[in-house]
């Protein structure tokens, strides 16, 4: 299974983001987890095809509800745990 690790900056917390990366991931059949790291960063892993990540990762530099959005990077890594859904954690 395909895995890939995005870190969001901006005001993620406190805010709709979490359940917006949950619903859109879900929406494209996507699993993984999405959680707040730090202060203004969130850090969400994600698997599945690469034609549904595509679509998350554009969704996500350009819906997504951020609050002074800064940056987004996503990058592609071997991950030994395959997950069933799609979750958020604390």
């Amino acid at each position: 299974m395909k895995s890939y690790k995005c870190i969001v900056e901006g005001k993620v917390a406190g805010g709709p983001f979490q359940s917006w990366v949950r619903k859109t991931a879900e929406q494209l059949n996507l699993t993984g987890w999405v959680r707040n790291i730090a202060d203004q960063k969130a850090e969400i892993l994600v698997q599945g095809d690469a034609e549904s990540y595509a679509v998350f990762r554009e969704k996500l530099t350009t819906e997504s509800p951020v609050v002074g959005k800064n940056n987004v990077s996503c990058t592609a890594l071997e991950y030994d745990k395959e997950y069933s859904a799609f979750e958020t954690r604390g």
